[in-house]
Formats: C-alpha cells, sequence, structure tokens
C-alpha cells in the first residue's frame, strides 16, 4: 500500500518627472506660458502614479517570486545544522539502505537545501542527479485531486453530487454478501447510498484497489475483471477501465470508512468527461504548463527517458533492477503509452513537486499564476469526515492530503498541526508545513527493501534546522 502517507517583488517602476527645465535666455519671447507648464508636470505627475499603481495592486502583492535557491541562513535555517542531513543520506547510501536519493527542502518559497547521493542505477554505474526524474505513483493523487477542485471552482460539479451522474456505470452500488474463491463468484446486496465525488477524494467511497488492496477478494475481483490499478505498458484506455470497475462491488457502503483506493482514477475519467479534454492534456494546460512544471509527465518524452531513475531492489547483496512483475516498472518509457492513471501513473523530480506544493503554501498561487482560490485550499485542507477519523486522531484525510491534527503535531517529528503529506509506491514522500512555510521532498526508487528509515530522519532533521 502506498504510504500515508515570499519573498513578494515589488515590481514598482517608478517614473521621475523632470520638474526642473532650462529655457535658453532669448530677447525673443520664446518661454512657454506658466499654466502649460504646469499643466504638463501634473500629467506626468498622474502617470507616474498610475504606473506605480498597476506596479503594486492587490494582486501583484499577492503574486510570489520565482521558486529559486537562496542560502539556509537568510530562511531562518542553519546550513551547520542542516549539513546533517548530508551526513544521514550518505550512510543511508555507505550501508545499502537505499541506493541513491534526492533530497529538496524549502523555505519561505525559496530552495535552500537540494542534493543527490548515490546512484540512479547500480547496474550501469548511473549516479543520481539532483534533475533526475521518479515515478511518483501515489503522489500523483494530489495531483489529480487539485484539477478536480478547479473544475470544482468552475462550477462544473458539486462535491456531494453522485459519480453515477457523470459515470452511469456506478449507479446502484452493490457490497458482497457472499464469496466463493475457487472461482471468485459473489453474491451481492444493495449498497445504503451513492458514491460521491467527495467520497472518492477521501478514499470513503468503498471502491478497492486491486493488486495492492489489503481484502484478498478484491485483489482476486479485480483481476479477473481486468482492471488496471495503476501503471501499466499496455493499450489500456482510461474510460473503458473505468466503466469495469464501477460494475464491480465495495467494501463498505460509501462514507463509512477510510479504505485507500482507485477513487482518483475515477476522477482522472469525470475531469476528462467535464473538460471534454484528455486528462493528461488537461493537466499540463492548466497545472504544469502555468507552474512551470515541465518534468512531469504520464509518460516522458524520448529526450527525458535517459534522466529516469532505476527501480531497483536488494538481492544477493547489491542492488538490481526490480523485474517486471504484475507490473513492467519501464512504463513511463515504454510500451502503448495510452493509460492517465490518476492515483498512481506520473513521473516527477523532486523541484516539481516542490513547485505544486508551494503553490499550496501560497494559498493556490505561485509566479502570478492563480491556480486555486484561498478559500478552496482551506476547504481542500479540512477534515471532511469527523466520524471517520474521530477528534483523538493524530491525522486525517482532506481532499488531496494527509494532514496533521494538533494531537499528531504534539508528538513532534512530524511538522506543525495543519502540515500536509503523502507518499508512493516506488519510495517518494514529502510534506509541507504552512505554519513554517517549509517544504520537504525525498524521493529514491526501490522496491522490497528490507530498511529505509530515511523518510522520518528528513523530516526531524529538517524541523531542527529551523533556527529563527
Amino acid at each position: 500500500m502506498p504510504y500515508h502517507r515570499t519573498v513578494v517583488p515589488s515590481h514598482r517602476r517608478t517614473v521621475v518627472p523632470s520638474h526642473r527645465r532650462t529655457v535658453a535666455p532669448s530677447h525673443r519671447n520664446t518661454v512657454k506660458p506658466l499654466n502649460i507648464i504646469l499643466m504638463k508636470n501634473l500629467f506626468l505627475t498622474l502617470l507616474t502614479a498610475i504606473l506605480i499603481i498597476s506596479c503594486t495592486g492587490p494582486e501583484a502583492i499577492k503574486n510570489s517570486s520565482s521558486f529559486s535557491a537562496a542560502s539556509p541562513e537568510s530562511q531562518g535555517m542553519s546550513s551547520e545544522r542542516i549539513a546533517r542531513i548530508d551526513t544521514m543520506l550518505l550512510q543511508a547510501v555507505d550501508n545499502g539502505s537505499i541506493p541513491g536519493v534526492v533530497a529538496l527542502i524549502a523555505r519561505n518559497g525559496r530552495i535552500v537545501y537540494h542534493k543527490a547521493f548515490g546512484m540512479a542505477d547500480n547496474q550501469s554505474g548511473r549516479t543520481m542527479k539532483t534533475d533526475d526524474i521518479f515515478r511518483i505513483a501515489s503522489q500523483t493523487k494530489a495531483i489529480t485531486a487539485t484539477a478536480v477542485m478547479i473544475l470544482w471552482e468552475e462550477g462544473k460539479f458539486r462535491l456531494d453530487d453522485p459519480i453515477s451522474k457523470y459515470i452511469p456505470e456506478f449507479k446502484n452500488p452493490v457490497l458482497i454478501k457472499s464469496f466463493n474463491p475457487k472461482d471468485t463468484s459473489y453474491l451481492s446486496e444493495p449498497a445504503k447510498s451513492e458514491i460521491t465525488i467527495r467520497q472518492l477524494l477521501t478514499h470513503t467511497s468503498g471502491v478497492g484497489y486491486g493488486f495492492i488492496d489489503g481484502d484478498e477478494r478484491f485483489r482476486m475481483i479485480y483481476h479477473k475483471a481486468g482492471i488496471t490499478d495503476a501503471f501499466t505498458t499496455e493499450n489500456v484506455i482510461l474510460a473503458e477501465n473505468i466503466k469495469k470497475l464501477g460494475k464491480l462491488p465495495l467494501h463498505h457502503n460509501p462514507g463509512e470508512k477510510f479504505t485507500y483506493s482507485e477513487g482518483l482514477d475515477v476522477l482522472g475519467y469525470l475531469i476528462e468527461i467535464v473538460s471534454g479534454m484528455p486528462f493528461d492534456k488537461f493537466l499540463k494546460s492548466r497545472l504544469f504548463d502555468p507552474l512551470g512544471m515541465s518534468d512531469t509527465w504520464f509518460y516522458l518524452p524520448e529526450e527525458k527517458a535517459a534522466r529516469l531513475v532505476t527501480v531497483q531492489e536488494p538481492k544477493d547483496g547489491s542492488w538490481k533492477r526490480f523485474p517486471v512483475t504484475s507490473y513492467d516498472p519501464e512504463y513511463p518509457i515504454k510500451g502503448a503509452k495510452s493509460y492517465f492513471a490518476g492515483g498512481a501513473g506520473l513521473s516527477s523530480t523532486a523541484k516539481d513537486y516542490a513547485t505544486f506544493l508551494q503553490m499550496y503554501l501560497n494559498g493556490g498561487e505561485l509566479n502570478g499564476k492563480r491556480i486555486l482560490s484561498r478559500t478552496t485550499v482551506q476547504a481542500i485542507m479540512g477534515n471532511q469526515n469527523y466520524s471517520v477519523w474521530g477528534d483523538d486522531s493524530e491525522w486525517y484525510y482532506g481532499l488531496a492530503f494527509g494532514v496533521l491534527t494538533e494531537k499528531g503535531a504534539e508528538k513532534g517529528g512530524q511538522g506543525t498541526t495543519g502540515t500536509f503529506n503523502w507518499g508512493g509506491y516506488f519510495n517518494t514522500s514529502y510534506f509541507a508545513d504552512p505554519a513554517e512555510k517549509i517544504i520537504g521532498v525525498i524521493m529514491k526508487q526501490t522496491q522490497n527493501q528490507i530498511m529505509d528509515d530515511t523518510e522520518w530522519k528528513f523530516k526531524i532533521l529538517t524541523g531542527q534546522a529551523i533556527n529563527d
């Protein structure tokens, strides 16, 4: 199961009117009347004021600067303490816990740490670089959820609309009443309610997750139905896959529990229906291009393929390329390249993903491009189902992220209340702390590793480097 988990530019252009005019002496009367001079000076003064206002109005003041590098000290962090991250990551590579890693920290919209360690591919001897590209798997979910909310802001649907209003195959959902493991046949009974868009966003719909599902019955049922769970090199079309999924039983009644699911894949198809665009084109035009996320793709262009980090596993005392199993790990650069998995299909860099997170810390805007309203961001971070999470939970799931509660923050090492986070199947993860205005992204590409404690150590070492 994938784990679970400004500097404000002024841009002021000041036009300085010249109030001093030198008139060459002449015995002829060549000096213009005083009232004309005063009128010109007044005009220039007004023009200056207009230019200043146009460059420093409310929207210009709110626009964030470009996501660039800065020294740790300039952003209230200690270089000496950040160096502890170097030591930790180097040790993890040296002792074989991980083959390689890229880590990034940003504060106040500036990158204060961005380094690579170890190998991108041990067998070929390719070293890791900071701009290398990783399969981000479930980190795709927050991006898909953001796309859903872009369309919601346009009034295309309500979050509590039944998904069957847009995808009829989800009409009249059912639960498993009895199951025969010999042939995966089952008897069903009607669910108590329809699945809503909100429930798909929050993993409370009851939809399952195929090959990573915690319930063997659903792994068998999804496999028999030919469901593509996340990523594939096969010629699969999103619409066809989701329509098949809509006819299958649910884990539980919609809204009753949290069950990690393919709900975001369903919503990828919803985006296609509502926007009238292929899902990948929608993300590129409405999110990636505006934010400058040029290295985030479902399938990598040929010129970027060499930067893809190899998925590796420990075998016979060294790191080896992970083989084809129930999926081909080369899906982003090989195969049909036709399936756009909203729950797990994207690949990206540490900097691109940090850019996406910075947009959220800025209240929905970056580089003068507003993606979401500040009020929408607030809703996305809200607890959508108190009956599921309860008052004592250390975290809850909002509309796009796992969010740390006060109780979770009090335990230490996770950030302050409201910190949001998640991770991916191939060992990538991130967190963003709105109170401290800090982002951490750590990316690896491994399977079946016995021990890797770099994620939790990275969080602690990032927090301890705050020095203001």
